[in-house]
């Protein structure tokens, strides 16, 4: 037993250091992060049928329109108090919060491609679609490029 009371008193310790940050920057940022994993599954998703020998169009359409009604939302999920300068566990770069505009537009990008994927997906069109998700990624892709730590 007392081989184990230092043992327990510094994963006591390790507990409380990693405690949740109920501030609202930090559930902020909680919240950002489950949207992105929202967003990501559903873009992995279609990706995934895109890449097998037989899509299923009915998720696909569900996956696109998951995408695209996430994506016009992302610009919000960065409110003042969330970001890395201000002490919160994110892979969002302070440049988020430092260029408000560049971010707003990269974002504006994503909603836009991820607009016209949703009506790409009404064809049919497996090329079609391939085509305008790899267009969503792109834009993905130069946001993450500029505004999300590696």
């Amino acid at each position: 037993m007392k081989r184990a009371l230092p043992f327990l008193l510094l994963c006591a310790l390790g507990l409380v250091g990693c405690a949740a940050d109920d501030s609202p920057g930090g559930q902020a940022a909680r919240a950002r992060h489950a949207k992105f994993e929202e967003l990501g599954d559903a873009f992995k998703s279609l990706n995934d049928q895109l890449k097998g020998g037989q899509p299923n169009f009915t998720a696909i359409k569900a996956d696109a329109a998951k995408v695209a009604a996430l994506a016009p939302q992302l610009k919000d999920w960065f409110p003042v108090g969330s970001g890395p300068q201000d002490g919160k566990r994110t892979d969002a770069k302070a440049e988020v919060w430092m260029r408000p505009a560049e971010f707003q537009q990269a974002a504006d990008r994503l909603a836009a491609a991820t607009e016209a994927l949703t009506a790409t997906v009404a064809t049919g069109d497996t090329a079609a679609i391939g085509a305008s998700a790899k267009t969503v990624g792109g834009a993905c892709k130069a946001c993450h490029d500029k505004f999300k730590e590696d």
